[in-house]
């Protein structure tokens, strides 16, 4: 298709964080251009971000509804090809049901919705339409991460045996009030689940996309720490996979001082490796009969998913923007390939419907894990 995708947005309005994160994101390979938005449910915050991304004013929708309906009655070529949803958690499933109802693709912040059943209705729907379904787990859009999964594949560590996997924060180590803080909080807007949803469910995304196994039991102590807070903000997991592996996860979000610390240790019997988000271009090799080894981002010797994603020659920092777009690009290359060749088999080198999925089941089923008196919670979506 010998044109720029174009991308329909809800959500991400003046004030917002990750709607701009996700803009810059969607448009740095010049594959995506910005088409329309219902961005916020404020029609005059809409109207005023769509004026300022210098789009035209029948271009700045009320409501996300009204969005869908005028687009899907457009021409091909006239009307937006997918839509983009970087709402809170609450007012995710709506508009991507409605979007998948009426034919266009969608890509969609993490979690995937505010309920277990929501998302699976929402699974139902991509199966049935055949549409793509794009999560942005955006720590997959890394070239070290490819290389882990990579390395892993191969074998190059044995059986796996351990996982360990921390995403500390600190941002809200004390109470504070501001709009990221409050809908996150929000049980009405978050869900179920406070730090677990919003970062715990990262980290589990991590492990289980670099040690291409999954989770099967937890056992969680999940913790309210700042009084008078209604959801989780600190949580300490065990887990069990699916090959006999064992493994901890920690998401904390009163973690003071830190910044996004998300870091995985993965240990099979032959070695081990490692990779933090914060120095992401670097991963490093332990073996226990050998140096260790540090393998680096844009190198030669790299896998061809991580030379892919790698965007600079070797030594100059890549970071979230660049992991983010990734995700972008590859979801961008999928999406022309379904619009010329319909019939084809699908290969789609991002995380889906079927992440979504097990994301909100780590969610319902870590939160009623830390309520049980069992040792053992068998994971179940």
């Amino acid at each position: 298709m010998n044109r720029k995708l174009k991308m329909g947005m809800i959500g991400g309005g003046q004030g917002a964080f990750i709607g701009g994160v996700h803009r810059i994101a969607a448009q740095l390979d010049g594959l995506i251009e910005l088409h329309c938005g219902a961005f916020s449910s404020n029609p005059e915050n809409s109207k005023i971000t769509a004026k300022s991304l210098f789009l035209e004013d029948h271009k700045a929708y009320d409501t996300f509804e009204e969005m869908i309906i005028q687009e899907s009655q457009l021409p091909e070529g006239e009307k937006m090809d997918f839509v983009s949803i970087v709402t809170p958690n609450f007012a995710h499933f709506k508009p991507a049901l409605m979007a998948l109802e009426y034919g266009f693709h969608v890509v969609i912040d993490k979690p995937i919705t505010l309920t277990l059943e929501e998302a699976k209705q929402l699974h139902k729907k991509v199966k049935e339409t055949g549409l793509l379904l794009c999560l942005t787990h955006t720590y997959a859009g890394y070239p070290m991460v490819e290389q882990a999964k990579h390395l892993i594949e191969q074998g190059k560590l044995g059986q796996i045996r351990k996982i360990i996997v921390e995403y500390p924060q600190g941002w809200l180590s004390s109470a504070i009030n501001n709009k990221q803080a409050n809908w996150r909080t929000d049980s009405s807007k978050s869900g179920i689940s406070g730090c677990m949803g919003d970062i715990g469910t990262h980290a589990a995304h991590l492990a289980e996309y670099i040690s291409g196994l999954e989770i099967t039991k937890i056992c969680a102590d999940i913790n309210i720490v700042v009084p008078n807070r209604e959801l989780d903000d600190d949580g300490n997991v065990l887990l069990k996979f699916n090959n006999g592996a064992n493994g901890v996860l920690i998401a904390s979000q009163i973690a003071a001082g830190e910044e996004n610390a998300l870091s995985i240790r993965v240990y099979g019997e032959l070695g081990g490796l490692e990779w933090h988000q914060m120095e992401p271009n670097s991963l490093i090799l332990k073996w226990s009969d050998a140096p260790s080894q540090v393998y680096r981002t844009g190198m030669p010797y790299n896998c061809e998913k991580s030379k892919l994603n790698s965007r600079t020659p070797a030594g100059h920092p890549e970071g979230y923007i660049e992991a983010f777009a990734n995700i972008y690009r590859n979801f961008s290359v999928s999406l022309n390939n379904y619009l010329d060749y319909p019939n084809n088999e699908r290969v789609n080198n991002f995380p889906s419907i079927e992440e979504g999925l097990r994301g909100m089941a780590f969610i319902e089923n870590v939160i009623a894990s830390g309520k049980s008196s069992e040792k053992w919670y068998n994971f179940k979506i």
